[in-house]
């Protein structure tokens, strides 16, 4: 998943959403492998975070994505600065 954050956003708005993604994989047990960061500012144009995240099939990815912590998280954190978000779910062969 990619984010775009909105103008306005606060350096302390950015962190506290770090914050909450990193709370998740020990909230979420459906969770296999998750990481995420800021761009690296190498090119213009990007969005502002990357977020890869590993489920052991599509059920547990649904679990995750209606996880109270997770719905949460978005609600608090990434909604209030979020300009643009691009998604895809992939299932590795």
């Amino acid at each position: 998943m990619l984010l775009k954050w909105t103008e306005g956003a606060s350096a302390a708005q950015k962190q506290a959403v770090l914050a909450a993604l990193a709370g998740l994989p020990g909230k979420i047990p459906e969770i296999r492998a998750y990481v995420f960061g800021p761009d690296a500012a190498i090119s213009d144009g990007n969005h502002d975070l990357a977020i890869v995240a590993d489920f052991d099939d599509a059920a547990a990815y649904q679990a995750y994505a209606k996880h109270p912590d997770h719905v949460a998280m978005i609600t608090q954190h990434v909604r209030p600065i979020l300009a643009s978000r691009a998604a895809v779910q992939y299932e590795i062969p």
